[in-house]
């Protein structure tokens, strides 16, 4: 018979370029598995996190459905009923010690190998994708409260926000939403204590110590303190999203009549 386990695998390490990292590989219900780098946010983790994922998509496995990448983690979402009638039955023939492996089981075994052959991080050239941004008035009502918070001035806060590379760890909550590392710990405020229930698409907001746009109108909770022209989310596009994870995200400040021009060619 087979049997998904249940039970948390021990932490192993495996070889990426001269470092080895503690990797936990364990199950999440019966068709799903996760695979965490363990620590905090870190620009180390998420080359590693990347380079995983660019190699999982390659092999382009018919048993896999999803591959959901975050900070520290990446869940893999798959089909075990696929892969009971692919494997279940080659194993028979081709590896009978194997023949009765779960499906979790097979499905750890890929992603060690996986990891195990990732001798190198990625090296692809990661994209620099420009945000320009209107800040405060009708598009940042939250500004002047996050400059008070901050003890900065207006455009203490602008000049910060805009000086700094973000890059983007993963995209999330909404299609098209980025979260970004890299924002200055000076403008670090906290979440609204009352979340707006819609926002604006194109919203510019900071929530504690992460910055990130909306892409698409929602509930939400950050501080806006700006808006962006441009369309994060076009899904008539082949690829939907225009932020894709591992790019490098700069803002700029415009003025509301460059807003609204860029706006109008958007459209």
């Amino acid at each position: 018979m087979y049997s998904v386990c249940e039970s948390k695998e021990t932490r192993k390490s495996f070889a990426a370029g001269h470092t080895k990292l503690p990797i936990l590989i364990e199950p999440l219900g019966d068709q799903a598995l996760v695979i965490d780098w363990g620590g905090g946010i870190a620009l180390e983790t998420h080359r590693r996190i990347h380079a995983f994922c660019t190699g999982l998509e390659k092999r382009k496995l018919p048993e896999m459905i999803e591959i959901i990448p975050a900070y520290t983690t990446v869940t893999v979402i798959y089909d075990p009923l696929k892969i009971l009638s692919l494997y279940g039955r080659a194993s028979l023939h081709q590896n009978p010690e194997h023949a009765f492996i779960s499906p979790f089981e097979y499905i750890k075994m890929i992603l060690e190998e996986l990891l195990a052959s990732l001798e190198a991080l990625d090296d692809k050239e990661q994209s620099v994708i420009d945000i320009p941004v209107c800040y405060g008035g009708k598009y940042g009502p939250d500004l002047d409260s996050v400059a008070a918070h901050a003890g900065l001035s207006v455009g203490e806060v602008i000049h910060l926000h805009t000086k700094q590379d973000y890059l983007v760890h993963m995209v999330g909550f909404a299609p098209g939403f980025p979260y970004l590392g890299g924002m200055s710990e000076r403008l670090e405020v906290p979440r609204r204590s009352t979340p707006r229930v819609s926002i604006a698409p194109g919203s510019v907001g900071i929530g504690g110590k992460q910055t990130g746009i909306y892409p698409l109108s929602t509930p939400g909770g950050w501080n806006l303190i700006g808006r962006t022209p441009r369309r994060l989310f076009r899904p008539e596009c082949q690829t939907p999203s225009l932020i894709q994870m591992g790019d490098i995200v700069r803002f700029r400040s415009i003025t509301a009549e460059e807003y609204a021009e860029w706006k109008e060619e958007e459209l």
